[in-house]
């Protein structure tokens, strides 16, 4: 079956780090464009990383300089490293796929949490 299962999250104070993890089963990531999203209460879901099948990455201003999404196709995963955290990254965590026309349906994510 399709399945997304996000995990790695906690919670950190500031000035931390975390790595997600996003891992596929039912789907071949490693054609396909993958992203990551999160989403904070009261907040819309928001695009955060996005990594092609070539392996271009592209980052939302917020995160640039901090985050790195990385692929391992052998493993049908995509990570997100994600170091100097501020309690504004306090949201879930999602992956899916980059293109609205592969999206699969949302897994749980996974929760980050940023202390100050």
């Amino acid at each position: 079956q399709v399945q997304l299962v996000e995990s790695g999250g906690g919670l950190v104070q500031a000035g931390g780090s975390l790595r997600l993890s996003c891992a596929a089963s039912g789907i071949i990531f490693s054609i396909n464009a993958v992203a990551w999203y999160r989403q904070a209460p009261g907040n819309q879901r928001e695009v955060v990383a996005r990594i092609t099948s070539g392996g271009s990455t592209v980052y939302a201003d917020s995160v640039k300089g901090r985050f790195t999404i990385t692929r391992d196709n052998p493993k049908n995963t995509v990570y997100l490293q994600m170091n100097s955290l501020k309690p504004e990254d306090t949201a879930v965590y999602y992956c899916n796929a980059d293109s609205p026309n592969r999206r699969l349906p949302w897994g749980q994510g996974t929760q980050v949490t940023v202390s100050s």
